[in-house]
C-alpha cells in the first residue's frame, strides 16, 4: 500500500468513526471487556487541554454498582416529591429557547417520540422514556464524568473534546454510546454513589455498549446544518 493510499484509508476510518457516531437509546446486554474500556479512555486522554490541565475524572460503573445507581435514580425520577428537592448541577440549556435552536430541539424530540409512537399529549410515556436515561438505556457500562469545581470555563471546553474522543474511539472499536446530560439533575445522588469528593462537580453521564439495531428509537437520524450555514471564509 502506498503512502497516499494509507493516508486515504486512515482518513476514511477516522471519518467513519466520527460520522457513524449517534446517540443510542437502547443497548444489548453484551458485556464490554474492561481492557477495551481502559483502551478507549487511554486514547481519549490524548485530548488537548489548556496548559495540559487534563480536567477529566471518570467513574466506570458495571454490574451491581451500575444496577444499584439505576434503581436509585429511577425511583427518584418517578417520585414527584423527591424530584422537587433536586435541581441541576448547572444550566445545560438556555432559560428561553430561540431560533434556530428551538426548531432543532423540537425536531429531535418529536422525531424520537414518533418512532416510539408517543403522542404530544402522552405525558406519562414521555416521562417513562426520559426515565430510561437513568437505566443508561440498558447499556452494560455507565460512565460518570466529573470536574473540579474550582476550574473555569476553559476546562469545560477541554472536557468536551475528551468526551468526543471517547465516543469516536468507541465507534472505532464497534461500540456505541449516548452522552447524557440528564444526570446533572441528580448530582446529589450520583456523586455520593461513585464516591466523588466534595470539590468535584458532575459534568454528565454516558452509556456505552453494543446498540440494539432492532430497537425503533435507534433509527433516529438527526440532521446537521450544511457547512455554508455556519461558516464564513474570509480571504
Amino acid at each position: 500500500m502506498t503512502d497516499d493510499s494509507q493516508r486515504q484509508a486512515a482518513t476514511a476510518a477516522v471519518d467513519e468513526a466520527i460520522t457513524s457516531r449517534r446517540s443510542i437509546r437502547r443497548f444489548l446486554p453484551t458485556p464490554v471487556p474492561r481492557p477495551m474500556i481502559e483502551d478507549i479512555l487511554r486514547v481519549a486522554a490524548q485530548a488537548p487541554s489548556g496548559s495540559n490541565v487534563q480536567p477529566w475524572q471518570v467513574y466506570v460503573l458495571t454490574g451491581q454498582r451500575l444496577a444499584h445507581l439505576c434503581d436509585q435514580l429511577v425511583a427518584a425520577h418517578d417520585d414527584p416529591a423527591v424530584r422537587a428537592r433536586h435541581q441541576a448541577e448547572y444550566a445545560y440549556y438556555p432559560t428561553e429557547w430561540f431560533e434556530p435552536y428551538l426548531a432543532r430541539r423540537r425536531a429531535t424530540g418529536w422525531g424520537l417520540y414518533s418512532l416510539l409512537g408517543i403522542g404530544k399529549t402522552d405525558r406519562e410515556r414521555m416521562h417513562a422514556q426520559h426515565g430510561r436515561n437513568f437505566r443508561f438505556f440498558d447499556a452494560p457500562v455507565g460512565l460518570i464524568f466529573t470536574i473540579d469545581r474550582r476550574l473555569q470555563q476553559g476546562s469545560w471546553l477541554d472536557y468536551g473534546m475528551f468526551l468526543q474522543n471517547i465516543m469516536v474511539a468507541a465507534r472505532a472499536r464497534g461500540l456505541d454510546t449516548c452522552p447524557q446530560a440528564a444526570f446533572i439533575e441528580w448530582h446529589r445522588i450520583v456523586l455520593p454513589h461513585v464516591g466523588a469528593p466534595d470539590h468535584e462537580a458532575l459534568v454528565c453521564g454516558m452509556a456505552m455498549g453494543h446498540a440494539d439495531r432492532e430497537a425503533p428509537e435507534n433509527r433516529l437520524r438527526t440532521e446537521r446544518a450544511p457547512v455554508a450555514e455556519f461558516t464564513r471564509f474570509l480571504d
